[in-house]
């Protein structure tokens, strides 16, 4: 028997039949509208103290960013977000606050209130997932105070990418918990590292009003354009793959959702923090185990 009260019943039913692309898609058109020189300033510095946005942190002033979405994908100043150069650690690739952590048990990860979905479902790649089988794993929520740029955990070179289309659905606490198996029901963007940590799967998953994505290390991804959400998963082999540093950017969210990075068995131990603390980009989130560990 479903725990969700009535009225949580009703709007989960409501979002399922909300044309969640095309309301994503107005989102996204105001999103980028340039505003008018001046209410820029103070649309966005209210924009900012609305949702608790430390504007110290921007790389330029409120006043130079065109519009909300310039600013939601707005750079950090040198500095903001130190990247742990620990030799063996391993670094949050996102701000936000965490939703779960663990280690994937029979191909499974758990999203909320003990409700699990698979690798497979999630990467949409058997073999991808059998090989991460018994990895850890932390799922993060990116909010609207958050930076919404992802960086990689440790250093490797990205190996592959998948897009595999899906919902829209909200990715906040209550919607996780409305929308079982939530996160490998909606639009998904993977990024495959093999590095340092060994295979690693870092899945940017998007949301109403975020979907779109784009990969900072192949300009060809871009999830909003046209052609690209034709329904199908795509996969891409890149040659050469290219080399990324331990906090190099990955890509880029467009008005917040939520990571998942996913390890190989063995590879790395990964702190363990209560769900809702909040991390930052850079901070250390575990380590890499030694060989003789392994």
């Amino acid at each position: 028997m479903s725990t969700l009260s009535f009225g949580e019943r009703v709007v989960r039913s409501a979002w399922r039949v909300t044309p969640q692309w095309a309301l994503s898609q107005i989102v996204g058109w105001g999103a980028r509208r340039s505003l008018p020189s001046p209410v820029r300033a103070p649309f966005l510095r209210l924009f900012a103290r609305k949702y608790g946005i430390d504007v110290s942190e921007a790389e330029k002033p409120v006043e130079e960013y065109s519009g909300l979405q310039e600013f939601f994908t707005r750079r950090l100043r040198a500095g903001a977000r130190p990247v742990d150069q620990t030799p063996g650690s391993v670094v949050y690739p996102a701000d936000g606050t965490v939703v779960d952590g663990g280690v994937v048990s029979l191909g499974k990860l758990i999203d909320a209130k003990g409700v699990s979905f698979t690798l497979t479902e999630l990467l949409s790649d058997e073999s991808l997932a059998a090989r991460l089988d018994g990895g850890a794993y932390q799922v993060t929520y990116l909010s609207p105070r958050d930076y919404h740029r992802v960086h990689s955990p440790a250093a490797g070179c990205v190996l592959a990418w998948h897009y595999i289309p899906g919902k829209l659905f909200p990715v906040n606490d209550r919607s996780v918990q409305r929308e079982p198996g939530l996160f490998a029901k909606n639009e998904r963007f993977v990024t495959v590292l093999d590095g340092e940590a060994g295979l690693c799967a870092l899945v940017m998953v998007a949301a109403v009003g975020v979907g779109h994505i784009t990969a900072s290390y192949d300009p060809d991804v871009a999830t909003h354009a046209d052609g690209f959400s034709s329904g199908r998963v795509r996969m891409k082999t890149l040659q050469p793959p290219p080399a990324l540093a331990r906090g190099d950017e990955v890509g880029v969210f467009n008005l917040g959702s939520t990571t998942i990075v996913v390890f190989e068995p063995g590879r790395v131990a990964l702190e363990a923090l209560p769900v809702g603390s909040a991390v930052r980009m850079g901070r250390p989130m575990g380590r890499i185990a030694s060989e003789r560990a392994r």
